[in-house]
């Protein structure tokens, strides 16, 4: 297993001035954005996007994964979701997540991490709701096929998808060869299961791990690991017995203002643990 760390602790910064002090922390892979401040694609220059890949070659650093979960370009950490009732506002995300797979293979990324679903409607009954989810990800799984990238569902506390079996339900209504799993296991301490246990009922899908730390009280707010009630040495067990070797990235958005100080802090205590 090898660590990264996203760029959405950085938002304070440049991207590039986020990569290099990730990269300064000691760890070996980072996550970046896809979204403003950072690497939304309209923003982006090809000549950008190349500097940023040579700027990754001379820091030895490799890209975990492409976080397009968030929109804050067009609205906020959710919206313009999948499920949204206008059929305008779910084709913006669909656009959003086609320019996220082509800024992915473009610097080499192997996945990108998606909302799941988002937040449902007032209104709306759960079955529309995934039917809407799942007639999204068809639309763009072809470009994922093609070019080669996986979409990786991230279930979250009071979304559409938030526990194991939410999940387990849906990857059985989806392509599987491009679809799959990204493993926020502060996510499901939060909807109250074990991720230890989760880890293992859903190893067949994981492709990639978020990390952070949860309160004893198991609100959804992001801590810095050590800080929370996480089992950590129980959660890293398991995903050695699935034999997991894939990237860790450590997400602490919240920590925008001290970025730089709780990368270091999470690096001191989870390297001993890997």
């Amino acid at each position: 297993m090898k660590l990264a760390f996203s760029t959405n602790a950085f938002k304070q910064v440049s991207l590039e001035e986020s990569v290099r002090q990730i990269a300064e922390a000691g760890y070996a892979g980072v996550e970046i954005m896809a979204d403003v401040p950072h690497a939304y694609p309209p923003h982006l220059t090809r000549r950008r996007t190349r500097r940023l890949v040579e700027l990754l070659g001379e820091l030895n650093l490799k890209i975990s994964n492409i976080n397009a979960f968030t929109f804050f370009a067009l609205g906020d950490t959710y919206n313009p979701s999948w499920i949204d009732p206008s059929p305008a506002v779910r084709a913006q995300r669909v656009e959003h997540t086609e320019n996220c797979l082509r800024l992915a293979a473009e610097i080499g990324a192997k996945s990108i991490s998606l909302e799941p679903g988002g937040p449902v409607p007032a209104g709306m009954s759960r079955e529309q709701a995934m039917e809407y989810y799942r007639l999204g990800l068809q639309m763009v799984y072809p470009l994922a096929r093609e070019l080669g990238v996986t979409l990786l569902i991230e279930p979250e506390p009071k979304l559409l998808l938030e526990r194991t079996d939410d999940f387990l339900e849906f990857i059985g209504t989806v392509p599987h060869g491009q679809v799959a799993l990204n493993f926020d296991i502060g996510h499901f301490y939060c909807v109250g299961e074990d991720p230890a246990q989760a880890a293992r009922t859903l190893a067949p899908w994981i492709r990639h791990v978020h990390l952070e730390d949860i309160a004893p009280s198991r609100e959804h707010r992001h801590l810095v690991p050590g800080r929370g009630a996480i089992d950590y040495t129980a959660v890293f067990a398991a995903l050695r017995d699935i034999g997991y070797d894939g990237w860790i990235t450590v997400e602490l958005y919240p920590y925008e203002s001290t970025a730089r100080q709780v990368a270091d802090e999470a690096m001191a205590f989870l390297d001993p643990l890997l």
